[in-house]
């Protein structure tokens, strides 16, 4: 088992990383409770692979729970879906003190965490990702949120985890769908300082998404400890250095939007269209080599990653993507910060460019 840990001084918390841990949860929580009680959120789907083990684990430890599973899906992560789960954590009759495992990828730790950041003023929560994108990215750092019609992620708000663990073996029961989904968000470490990482995933990406143990174990151990460093350096992205984990999202959020946030389009499907489109708006402004440009759309498509408007499934002009752009959380001042780049691992953040110009990029990207 790996540990690595979030550095956020009296709330800095443990990730834990290795192969059979969701039999050894039971283990891990009993330290964080007040009583031997707990809550598990996850989802129908995640619930019949892996509820039933999780409890055994708890009550090998002592420790009571009851469950709630929500539909799987993006669809979750909404008014409707947070007012379900508060109700339902009231009813239980959580007190502050109590630790709420979120049990699957992204959507569930999203919208746990954002539950338990207003319940009672303020609930814990443990991430426990059974998702490659939750394990790498989204179980990380505390952001939580719902989406609403308007743009993703904006309603929410920062709250950070008691504790992450990462099963990965968790992986071998994902659709290769959702799994090269997540392994977008592998790839965007790489992307935004990292141009050795990017260099490993161009020879290993492939062998990682066939079932190579090795590489995913690397690819996780690798992802978090950046993460988990850029957290520590700019927790509420105050500074400019946590919006670099934002690499691609500007555009696939608009992207995800744009098709409804609906299975037409994954998150991270989203995630690669947006850092391909990020790289080839970058070199058309002369900032960033074509190549390297280029470099990250082979990639990207070698591995049946999105990367383009036409390989995303989105036909729609420039003016209506940028237009969902305009809602995006991050505008300060009426301009939208954008993560542009030099070249691979050169990432920056800049707001030089108006949506206008990206409005025109976009008309003409295909």
């Amino acid at each position: 088992m790996q540990k690595l840990t979030v550095e956020l001084g009296s709330r800095s918390y443990p990730i834990l990383i290795g192969d059979g841990l969701l039999e050894k949860i039971g283990a891990h929580v009993a330290p964080l409770l007040r009583r031997p009680r707990t809550m598990i959120v996850t989802d129908e789907h995640v619930a019949d692979l892996y509820l039933a083990r999780v409890g055994t684990s708890l009550a090998q430890a002592n420790i009571s729970f009851s469950s709630l599973a929500l539909p799987a899906g993006e669809g979750t992560k909404s008014w409707e879906g947070l007012s379900r789960l508060t109700e339902w954590l009231i009813d239980q009759g959580i007190e502050r003190s109590d630790h709420v495992i979120a049990l699957g990828g992204g959507v569930i730790g999203d919208l746990v965490g954002f539950a338990c950041s207003i319940v009672k003023r303020g609930c814990a929560f443990v991430q426990v990702p059974t998702t490659l994108l939750a394990q790498v990215d989204s179980s990380v750092g505390g952001k939580t949120a719902i989406n609403v019609p308007a743009g993703k992620n904006l309603i929410g708000a920062f709250h950070q985890p008691a504790l992450v663990v990462i099963d990965p073996a968790t992986l071998a029961s994902l659709p290769p769908r959702e799994l090269r989904a997540g392994y977008a968000e592998v790839v965007k470490y790489g992307l935004i300082d990292d141009a050795d990482f990017f260099a490993w995933c161009e020879a290993n990406g492939a062998a990682l998404l066939a079932g190579d143990t090795g590489a995913r174990h690397r690819a996780i151990a690798h992802s978090v400890a950046a993460k988990a460093r850029i957290v520590a350096a700019d927790e509420r992205e105050t500074q400019d250095v946590r919006a670099l984990l934002n690499l691609g999202h500007s555009f696939g959020h608009a992207l995800e939007a744009e098709t409804g946030y609906s299975d037409r389009l994954l998150h991270g499907e989203a995630v690669a269209a947006g850092m391909a489109l990020a790289h080839q708006f970058s070199a058309a402004q002369g900032l960033c080599p074509a190549a390297d440009a280029a470099r990250v759309r082979d990639h990207l498509a070698s591995v049946g990653l999105p990367h383009s408007l036409a390989s995303a499934g989105v036909g729609t002009g420039g003016t209506a993507l940028a237009a969902h752009m305009a809602h995006d959380k991050k505008v300060r001042g009426g301009k939208l910060p954008l993560i542009l780049t030099r070249g691979i691992g050169q990432s920056f953040v800049t707001e030089e460019y108006g949506l206008d110009a990206v409005a025109a990029f976009l008309d003409g990207a295909g």
